[in-house]
């Protein structure tokens, strides 16, 4: 019985936010992680009970077979692309993000970091020498939702625009804020 791996705390994090309780919608948890043992396999488990319902609830991952490097905030995973949010979850949630973006510079640059964040783990389905995110790494209906309705935006060239833009205006907005 293999999980999918969460690579790292934060992709585990944003995993959980992204799946409210399912029986009244509350996004509000409070997550305890744990190392577990299932049938001789090695799982992160994260069991809450949900403050609007009190159903009980717990997502199961994979634990990742080496440790990923972490460099600044937030860290999504490593090289390797995400399996437990696909590459139309990962692009709402850089569209998510950079609608939200706050006027105060630290917070600008910290939702900004998310969503160029989001967009490098798109880049991270698309496979060397192709041209675009194949058609098999959207698996979500909220994936293939959001690759129906633009199928365009995940070409390689405009997902690494669009990185490049958000990593533009992290660079203005904390120059600016440091004025």
């Amino acid at each position: 019985m293999a999980f999918a791996v969460a690579r790292t705390w934060d992709e585990a994090q944003l995993y959980l936010e992204l799946h409210p309780c399912p029986d009244c919608g509350s996004v509000d948890a409070p997550w305890e992680q744990a190392l577990i043992q299932i049938r001789g396999e090695l799982a992160s488990s994260y069991a809450a009970t949900c403050p609007g319902c009190s159903a009980e609830r717990e997502y199961l991952f994979g634990v990742p077979e080496h440790e990923t490097p972490v460099h600044g905030w937030p860290t999504f995973g490593g090289p390797e692309p995400s399996e437990i949010l696909d590459a139309g979850q990962w692009l709402d949630v850089a569209d998510t993000a950079a609608a939200a973006v706050p006027t105060e510079p630290v917070e600008a640059g910290r939702v900004l970091a998310i969503a160029q964040a989001a967009v490098v783990e798109v880049i991270k389905f698309v496979p060397a020498g192709a041209d675009a995110v194949p058609d098999d790494e959207f698996w979500t209906p909220e994936g293939r939702a959001m690759r129906a309705a633009e199928p365009g935006r995940f070409r390689l060239d405009r997902l690494l625009v669009t990185r490049d833009a958000y990593a533009e205006l992290r660079r203005e907005i904390s120059q600016t804020g440091a004025r």
